[in-house]
Protein backbone atom coordinates (compact mmCIF):
# COMPACT_ATOMS: atom_id res chain seq x y z
CA UNK A 1 0.00 0.00 0.00
CA UNK A 2 2.84 2.47 0.66
CA UNK A 3 4.09 1.99 -2.65
CA UNK A 4 0.82 3.39 -4.08
CA UNK A 5 0.91 6.26 -1.73
CA UNK A 6 5.18 6.37 -2.81
CA UNK A 7 4.28 6.59 -6.51
CA UNK A 8 1.55 9.84 -5.85
CA UNK A 9 4.32 11.97 -4.05
CA UNK A 10 6.38 14.63 -6.55
CA UNK A 11 9.92 14.92 -5.75
CA UNK A 12 10.97 18.42 -6.31
CA UNK A 13 14.73 19.03 -6.33
CA UNK A 14 16.03 22.13 -5.02
CA UNK A 15 12.89 23.85 -3.46
CA UNK A 16 12.20 25.63 -1.65
CA UNK A 17 15.75 26.19 -1.65
CA UNK A 18 19.19 24.65 -3.00
CA UNK A 19 19.80 21.48 -1.76
CA UNK A 20 16.37 20.30 -0.41
CA UNK A 21 14.40 17.75 -2.54
CA UNK A 22 10.48 18.70 -1.22
CA UNK A 23 8.17 15.84 -1.19
CA UNK A 24 5.24 17.19 -2.74
CA UNK A 25 1.95 15.98 -1.81
CA UNK A 26 -0.47 17.79 -4.18
CA UNK A 27 -0.84 14.87 -6.61
CA UNK A 28 -1.66 12.40 -3.81
CA UNK A 29 -4.52 14.74 -2.95
CA UNK A 30 -5.52 14.58 -6.43
CA UNK A 31 -6.10 11.02 -6.55
CA UNK A 32 -9.47 10.05 -4.64
CA UNK A 33 -8.67 6.57 -4.16
CA UNK A 34 -4.73 7.67 -2.81
CA UNK A 35 -6.25 10.28 -0.68
CA UNK A 36 -8.62 7.94 0.58
CA UNK A 37 -5.89 5.36 1.19
CA UNK A 38 -3.51 7.90 3.18
CA UNK A 39 -6.40 8.84 5.49
CA UNK A 40 -6.93 5.25 6.59
CA UNK A 41 -3.47 4.93 7.42
CA UNK A 42 -2.95 7.54 9.42
CA UNK A 43 -6.18 6.94 11.26
CA UNK A 44 -6.14 3.17 11.73
CA UNK A 45 -2.99 3.27 14.49
CA UNK A 46 -5.64 5.01 17.03
CA UNK A 47 -8.56 3.09 16.03
CA UNK A 48 -9.99 1.41 19.15
CA UNK A 49 -8.10 4.04 21.40
CA UNK A 50 -11.23 6.39 21.64
CA UNK A 51 -9.85 10.29 20.72
CA UNK A 52 -11.59 13.20 21.71
CA UNK A 53 -10.22 15.07 19.16
CA UNK A 54 -7.67 15.12 15.96
CA UNK A 55 -5.23 18.12 16.51
CA UNK A 56 -3.61 19.86 13.71
CA UNK A 57 -1.21 22.67 12.75
CA UNK A 58 -1.76 25.02 9.37
CA UNK A 59 -1.89 24.21 6.87
CA UNK A 60 -1.59 20.93 5.58
CA UNK A 61 -2.63 19.49 9.06
CA UNK A 62 -6.20 20.98 8.22
CA UNK A 63 -6.19 18.95 5.52
CA UNK A 64 -5.23 15.75 6.76
CA UNK A 65 -6.57 16.10 10.47
CA UNK A 66 -9.69 17.19 9.54
CA UNK A 67 -10.12 14.03 7.65
CA UNK A 68 -8.54 11.71 9.96
CA UNK A 69 -10.89 13.44 12.87
CA UNK A 70 -13.80 12.29 10.32
CA UNK A 71 -12.68 8.91 10.37
CA UNK A 72 -12.39 8.37 13.73
CA UNK A 73 -15.38 9.95 14.96
CA UNK A 74 -13.76 13.16 16.90
CA UNK A 75 -14.22 16.37 16.66
CA UNK A 76 -10.92 18.83 14.96
CA UNK A 77 -9.40 21.70 16.69
CA UNK A 78 -7.18 23.89 14.77
CA UNK A 79 -3.24 25.37 15.75
CA UNK A 80 -2.75 28.70 13.71
CA UNK A 81 -0.05 30.78 12.43
CA UNK A 82 -0.05 34.27 14.27
CA UNK A 83 -2.95 36.95 14.34
CA UNK A 84 -5.51 34.03 12.89
CA UNK A 85 -7.59 33.37 16.17
CA UNK A 86 -10.60 35.89 17.49
CA UNK A 87 -10.00 35.21 21.16
CA UNK A 88 -7.54 33.90 24.03
CA UNK A 89 -4.83 32.19 23.03
CA UNK A 90 -1.68 29.83 24.22
CA UNK A 91 1.17 30.24 21.83
CA UNK A 92 4.37 28.71 21.10
CA UNK A 93 7.63 29.04 19.62
CA UNK A 94 9.73 26.97 17.91
CA UNK A 95 12.74 27.18 15.36
CA UNK A 96 13.96 27.24 12.32
CA UNK A 97 16.54 26.93 10.45
CA UNK A 98 16.97 30.69 10.35
CA UNK A 99 14.91 32.04 13.27
CA UNK A 100 12.07 30.87 14.64
CA UNK A 101 8.47 30.67 14.56
CA UNK A 102 4.89 30.87 16.68
CA UNK A 103 1.50 28.64 16.83
CA UNK A 104 -1.64 29.44 18.37
CA UNK A 105 -4.12 27.62 19.36
CA UNK A 106 -7.29 29.06 21.45
CA UNK A 107 -6.99 29.22 25.44
CA UNK A 108 -10.24 26.84 25.58
CA UNK A 109 -10.29 24.42 22.55
CA UNK A 110 -8.78 21.48 25.07
CA UNK A 111 -10.22 20.36 28.24
CA UNK A 112 -8.39 18.74 31.11
CA UNK A 113 -7.92 14.85 30.12
CA UNK A 114 -9.46 15.18 26.93
CA UNK A 115 -7.45 12.76 24.48
CA UNK A 116 -5.84 14.15 21.42
CA UNK A 117 -4.43 12.45 18.48
CA UNK A 118 -1.90 15.73 16.58
CA UNK A 119 -2.02 15.28 12.74
CA UNK A 120 0.25 16.83 10.26
CA UNK A 121 1.82 15.99 6.59
CA UNK A 122 5.37 16.00 7.18
CA UNK A 123 7.46 15.07 10.28
CA UNK A 124 11.04 16.69 9.54
CA UNK A 125 12.95 18.74 12.25
CA UNK A 126 10.15 18.20 14.66
CA UNK A 127 9.69 21.71 15.72
CA UNK A 128 6.12 22.16 14.58
CA UNK A 129 4.86 18.92 15.92
CA UNK A 130 7.23 19.71 19.10
CA UNK A 131 5.29 23.10 19.43
CA UNK A 132 1.64 21.25 18.70
CA UNK A 133 2.69 18.81 21.46
CA UNK A 134 3.70 21.70 23.83
CA UNK A 135 0.37 23.69 23.59
CA UNK A 136 -2.02 20.32 23.81
CA UNK A 137 0.38 19.39 27.19
CA UNK A 138 -0.44 23.22 28.28
CA UNK A 139 -4.07 22.51 28.34
CA UNK A 140 -3.40 19.79 30.18
CA UNK A 141 -5.11 17.16 26.71
CA UNK A 142 -3.61 13.40 26.95
CA UNK A 143 -1.82 13.01 23.42
CA UNK A 144 -2.44 9.61 22.31
CA UNK A 145 0.19 9.91 19.58
CA UNK A 146 1.11 11.68 16.36
CA UNK A 147 0.20 10.54 12.88
CA UNK A 148 1.44 11.69 9.77
CA UNK A 149 1.62 11.09 5.91
CA UNK A 150 5.76 11.33 5.33
CA UNK A 151 8.31 11.41 8.01
CA UNK A 152 12.02 12.24 6.95
CA UNK A 153 13.86 9.85 9.35
CA UNK A 154 17.30 11.54 8.46
CA UNK A 155 16.36 14.83 10.47
CA UNK A 156 15.31 12.89 13.76
CA UNK A 157 12.16 14.88 13.89
CA UNK A 158 10.69 12.28 16.23
CA UNK A 159 13.62 13.00 18.51
CA UNK A 160 11.46 16.18 19.44
CA UNK A 161 8.61 13.77 20.91
CA UNK A 162 10.03 11.16 23.66
CA UNK A 163 7.66 9.10 24.91
CA UNK A 164 4.98 9.90 22.37
CA UNK A 165 3.67 6.89 19.70
CA UNK A 166 4.72 8.52 15.68
CA UNK A 167 3.23 6.84 13.63
CA UNK A 168 4.25 7.72 10.09
CA UNK A 169 2.86 5.78 6.47
CA UNK A 170 6.12 7.09 4.23
CA UNK A 171 9.31 7.33 5.70
CA UNK A 172 12.15 8.74 3.45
Amino acid sequence: MSERLDALIRDVPDFPKAGILFKDITPLLADPSGLALAIELMANPFRGKKPDLVVGAESRGFIFGIAVAQALSCGFVPIRKPGKLPREKRSASYALEYGTDTLEMHADALSHGERVVLVDDLLATGGTMRACHDLVKGLGAEILGVSVLIELEFLKGRDQLPGVEVDSVLRY
